[in-house]
């Protein structure tokens, strides 16, 4: 249960941020989405509400496949940022290590999911 409320409390505090310091992830929204400041803060309130929902019992498997979803829309940003015009002058292997650590983030959610009983 542990790890249920540390993902909670990490992705409600990393939603928060997106208020707080929306400028450190300005630079980081491709250049083909729209209204960059709009969806930084659309995906806060998403980081937000489903950490909260981890929190909680009867929210919790909906707001878990919540994340898994979130967390594989924002491969579009870390995939985008491997083209070297996208880069921001972060090395390419920092860049390349965050694609693993985005899927380990997605399998963090799906063995937190309760288990079908057959």
């Amino acid at each position: 249960m542990f790890q249920i409320y540390l993902m909670g409390v990490i992705y409600t505090i990393l939603g928060i941020v997106h208020f707080t310091n929306t400028g450190f992830y300005r630079p980081f929204m491709p250049k083909f989405l729209p209204a960059h400041d709009l969806l930084i803060y659309l995906s806060g309130v998403a980081e937000i509400l489903l950490g909260i929902g981890i929190l909680f019992p009867q929210t919790r498997v909906l707001s878990l496949w919540g994340l898994i979803a979130m967390l594989i829309v924002f491969l579009i940003v870390h995939v985008n940022m491997l083209f070297p015009s996208n880069g921001l002058g972060i090395s390419p292997w920092i860049l390349w290590l965050r694609i693993p650590i985005q899927f380990l983030l997605i399998y963090w959610a799906f063995i937190n999911l309760p288990k079908p009983i057959l």
